[in-house]
């Protein structure tokens, strides 16, 4: 891929995604697929005035060893020296990026003790996280991982797969320089003018209620608190700075009343969860809460998604996204949710956003609950977009508007 289009991607990323302020600290996490890359991206955000610019590596073989050799108390601990970490970012307010890459299927087959151990540090860590929540910038962004690559293009060379996946990336991201214009931040500048447009609709219509049908079984009713909001595109945080969290972003989505999911819901897509797979699923809603669940492949991640506290039998999140979005048309399942959920309508089990209630920010947590936004120490979504989904909402008032048809918008 030619440097001068990553380097305006690595732009995009600092400028538009987490839209670093002059003199704040920025905490990159990445994988070790692309470090040239990051070394882009490290130097843009020193040119968006970045006062020190951090990177934390992952690798998933390593995490396998720790996982097949650690005990699960080990793998549980949250040291003093991570409290000192976490509680830091707390007090400085970092940008973060996250560079996805990882192998859909790099964790296939871990010890099930990783993952009692990853909820128990959930816990500990929730309340640094609630701390932070709408006070930073943050952005999760994609490059391509070599076994990524090969799983998405098994019959090409290594090299040509990873090439792929970077048009396949820049492509669905508006960053090709050719496809959206020339200009990748004008590209998203105007792509998310049409997203408030679009939320701005949604929320004129006052809408208490979301119906989902299509022909795959999906039968299923959801209700919205008086004070949701649709949010899509950028976001703001509390100080008033503007950024984008997820690149590629398609949708236009709220929080729900966490007590209100009726029905059932079949997963259109393959969902890819801590490097392992879960296919061919459905989940049974009542009152809210999922009662039933079934996957041909991955029963036991999907077991543990659910399971993992209260919380994450209800619903955070409904999302809406037409099938004409850049990454369904592209063809590509991606076998990973920043590109895959942006593919197709999704739901969210978890954490509600505190944004998307009206006046969030002169409510406390208790008093969000009890309005009916959820609350959890995950948030998993899942993509239940169809060619032909139909979506219809219900007026405050009682009346029925159409919002999705066939797929894509009614309006």
């Amino acid at each position: 891929m030619k440097k001068t289009v990553l380097k305006q991607y690595a732009r995009l990323i600092a400028k538009m995604g987490g839209n670093v302020q002059k003199g704040q600290d920025v905490v990159v996490v990445a994988s070790l697929d692309q470090p040239e890359f990051v070394k882009m991206l490290v130097e843009e955000c020193y040119r968006a005035g970045a006062r020190k610019v951090r990177v934390e590596w992952s690798y998933q073989p390593l995490t396998k060893i720790h996982a097949r050799y650690q005990k699960e108390k080990v793998l549980s601990e949250v040291t003093e020296w991570e409290k000192a970490k976490l509680q830091e970012m707390v007090d400085t307010l970092p940008c973060r990026i996250y560079l996805a890459s990882e192998d859909p299927d790099g964790l296939k087959g871990i010890n099930r003790k990783f993952f009692k151990a990853a909820q128990k540090r959930a816990i500990i860590n929730k309340p640094y996280r609630d701390a932070i929540d709408n006070k930073h910038q943050w952005c999760i962004a994609a490059v391509p991982g070599e076994a990524w690559a090969k799983k998405l293009y098994p019959k090409m060379r290594k090299q040509q797969a990873i090439e792929q996946l970077w048009k396949d990336i820049l492509l669905t991201s508006r960053a090709d320089g050719v496809t959206f214009g020339s200009d990748p931040v004008q590209a998203w500048e105007e792509h998310n003018a049409d997203l408030k447009d679009r939320c701005r609709y949604l929320n004129e219509l006052k809408l208490r209620k979301l119906t989902y049908k299509a022909s795959n079984g999906t039968d299923f009713t959801v209700e919205l608190m008086p004070e949701s909001r649709f949010h899509g595109g950028s976001d703001f945080t509390l100080q008033g700075v503007e950024f984008n969290p997820n690149i590629p972003s398609e949708e236009a989505f709220t929080s729900p009343d966490r007590r209100t999911a009726n029905g059932i819901v079949y997963a259109t897509k393959p969902l890819s969860y801590a490097g392992q797979l879960i296919e061919n699923f459905w989940i049974r809603f009542e009152e809210g809460r999922a009662v039933e669940w079934k996957a041909e492949v991955g029963q036991d991640v999907l077991d543990y998604i659910i399971g993992q506290d209260d919380g994450s039998h209800y619903l955070g999140e409904v999302a809406l996204v037409p099938k004409e979005s850049p990454i369904n048309t592209s063809g590509v399942l991606f076998y990973n949710t920043l590109f895959d959920e942006n593919a197709a309508c999704h739901l969210a089990l978890g954490a509600g956003f505190n944004e998307c209630v009206e006046g969030f920010q002169d409510l406390s947590e208790e008093e969000l609950f009890e309005k009916g936004l959820n609350d959890s120490i995950g948030h998993t979504d899942f993509m239940i977009g169809s060619d032909d989904l139909s979506i219809d909402g219900v007026t405050e008032d009682g009346k029925t508007v159409p919002i999705f048809r066939n797929g894509t918008w009614a309006f």
